[in-house]
């Protein structure tokens, strides 16, 4: 049976002015995205913010929606409205902000999170009549989604991206696209067990540009960390990404390509805070060409709710997902794969005819979140993943880090040619390059080849995300970050030190777990 290729068109809206100086109505936005939506029979997903319940336009707008096409929920930050209605004192310095310690969960006490929630739901029903299914966020802490999922109950949650530093807060080493179920102890860690996840599935945002975004920005020579660059489907990035014709195209024909193992999916849409007129251009090619891959039974473009209620229905735990692109969008000799599970995530990267593996990041349900019983008193917030080969914030020095393959004789590395998807199994996948071959599965990967070959760990900062080897032997290494044990077992291959695993018979096994 063909995998669903699915696209959540969510827009979300605030009432306040984020971008002072700015004399457009963002309601026109709003009316625009309905317009466009109801001409080409869309089915999409409204996010609120609190304020909108103040503004007399944009409830007008709600309501006028058909609840057959439509959906309305929560889009979670906090503003001033919504921490006075909580009984709170507003600590910020304009109505709205985007500081963690202010403008999100993580800067109250669990009291005072609750006191927020409550408030939200509460004006929601009184407005609607129902309390809303779908929760969205850029970013938020693992007690408030375990609340309002035991508290009011919820088809599907959404959050950000991939970033490191945009926007001032950090959501690295995650699920990488597609969704999946939550540990209840720390929203941004896959559960590996149905009993320690939440029930809601938890969809990343924004489409990202699978070869391009992970390290979109990187200067490996800087002395500096800089905060990642955006490429994503927004429709408000009209050079490269979403508001650019020939990058959309590109995008929506390799994530959709159906090399996903699970399910395709993106997200599409824009906050109104970008204005109609930074954003037209390309809701006005995205949507119509949205529509058309619906009609031709390319994908289906359904709301947030409907995909969350899908996926519960299909997976009692999170499955492993693929995202690949055969050539970037501006350079065919660049290719890239993402494979995630519940264990791990990988990226394969291809680069000017030489393979590495750019990102290996392992999960666990036990790590705890950093803000569980902590209040955010600073602008920035992270959350991380277990970190073994990062080839963003690992870089530098002239050095781009990851874990690279040499010929164990030559010590040349090791060249690719095009790359070769094929799902081999439930949840497994295989990677052909010419003489390797990547076997992708669960709980870890194996690199076979004609030859013996070297696996090395390039590292070229260690100041940050980076784990301390606690001990290692020629089959295990055992890692801490985070204050979890965790490590890599070797099936095949040999460690000739904590950098290095040497082939075996032409094979390195790979197993991520923690301890």
């Amino acid at each position: 049976m063909p995998q669903r290729q699915i696209v959540n068109i969510i827009n979300f809206i605030r009432a306040v002015e984020r971008y002072p100086g700015t004399d457009e109505d963002k309601r026109e936005a709003v009316r625009n995205q309905i317009r466009i939506m109801d001409e080409l029979s869309l089915k999409g997903t409204f996010l609120i913010l609190y304020d909108v319940f103040e503004d007399e336009e944009y409830m007008r707008l709600m309501r006028s929606l058909d609840p057959e096409r439509y959906e309305i929920g929560i889009w979670f930050e906090i503003e001033q409205f919504l921490c006075e209605a909580s009984g709170l004192v507003w600590r910020g310095k304009t109505r709205w902000e985007q500081y963690c310690d202010t403008g999100y969960p993580m800067g109250y006490t669990k009291e005072e999170r609750k006191r927020i929630i409550d408030e939200f739901f509460r004006r929601f029903k009184a407005e609607f009549g129902y309390y809303p299914r779908v929760f969205g966020t850029w970013f938020c802490d693992s007690f408030t989604l375990r609340y309002i999922s035991e508290t009011y109950g919820l088809d599907a949650a959404c959050n950000c991206k991939e970033q490191y530093g945009t926007d001032g807060y950090t959501l690295w080493g995650g699920y990488y696209a597609q969704g999946y179920y939550p540990s209840s102890k720390n929203i941004f860690m896959p559960a590996q067990k149905k009993e320690n996840q939440l029930n809601v599935p938890v969809f990343r945002m924004l489409g990202s540009d699978p070869v391009y975004q992970y390290d979109f920005g990187l200067d490996v020579n800087s002395e500096k960390r800089e905060a990642q660059k955006v490429i994503t489907l927004e429709p408000a990035y009209p050079d490269r990404g979403g508001g650019c014709p020939a990058w959309t195209d590109w995008y929506f024909k390799e994530n959709f390509n159906g090399e996903c193992l699970s399910f395709g999916y993106a997200q599409a849409g824009q906050e109104n805070c970008f204005q109609w007129s930074g954003m037209k251009d390309g809701i006005e090619y995205q949507f119509p060409k949205i529509a058309e891959l619906q009609r031709q039974g390319k994908i289906v473009a359904e709301r947030l709710g409907e995909t969350g209620k899908w996926y519960k229905e299909t997976y009692p735990v999170t499955p492993a997902s693929a995202v690949t692109a055969h050539g970037a969008f501006d350079d065919p000799g660049k290719s890239s794969v993402w494979y995630n599970s519940r264990f791990y995530r990988v990226n394969l990267y291809c680069e000017d005819g030489r393979i590495w593996i750019r990102d290996l990041h392992a999960f666990c349900e036990t790590a705890a979140d950093p803000y569980e019983n902590t209040v955010c008193e600073t602008k920035a917030a992270t959350y991380e993943t277990l970190p073994v080969a990062d080839g963003f914030v690992l870089s530098g020095h002239g050095v781009r880090s990851g874990l690279y393959l040499y010929d164990r004789k030559t010590g040349a590395p090791l060249a690719c040619d095009e790359m070769k998807f094929t799902e081999t199994g439930e949840g497994e996948c295989a990677v052909e390059c010419g003489n390797l071959r990547f076997r992708l599965f669960e709980t870890g990967f194996e690199i076979a080849r004609k030859g013996e070959f070297v696996l090395k760990n390039v590292i070229a900062r260690t100041e940050e995300h980076c784990p301390a080897v606690l001990s290692y032997n020629e089959k295990e290494l055992r890692l801490a970050y985070l204050g979890v044990e965790y490590g890599v077992r070797l099936s095949a291959g040999i460690f000739r030190d904590p950098m290095t695993v040497v082939s075996e018979n032409g094979r390195v096994g790979i197993e991520l777990e923690s301890f």
